[in-house]
């Protein structure tokens, strides 16, 4: 499918690690996370898409989503991100699988059409 980079959560926060894993050939990167349900809503799509968009990556993010106790809530909303920035596919509230397709050719035209990587 293609090269695999790896992250979590708070991860997310910090676009130098997602550079270096461009920089090092990845093609998916994964974001399996636990966001609370206040920066959950306020940052999770918005934050995904954009190191999809920085990186012509295409980002996987499964989320953990519900009630944890009385107090603790995690957002959920796992996503799949293309190197666009297009919402491929989101389980917004639910534990359930996500069937989506790498379209590997689709992003390689990305990275043609625009060389962020050697112009970074």
């Amino acid at each position: 499918v293609g090269r695999l980079g790896m992250t979590i959560c708070y991860d997310l926060r910090f676009p130098s690690l997602f550079q270096a894993l461009r920089a090092q050939g990845a093609e998916l990167i994964s974001v399996p996370a636990a966001f609370t349900r206040v920066t959950g809503e306020a940052h999770w799509e918005i934050l995904l898409r954009a190191r999809a968009i920085e990186n012509q990556c295409m980002i996987l993010a499964p989320a953990q989503v519900g009630r944890h106790g009385p107090t603790r809530r995690t957002w959920g909303h796992t996503l799949a991100v293309d190197g666009w920035g297009k919402v491929l596919a989101e389980n917004a509230d639910a534990v359930a699988a996500l069937k989506v397709r790498v379209d590997a050719a689709s992003l390689k035209n990305i990275r043609a059409q625009m060389p962020v990587l050697q112009h970074n």
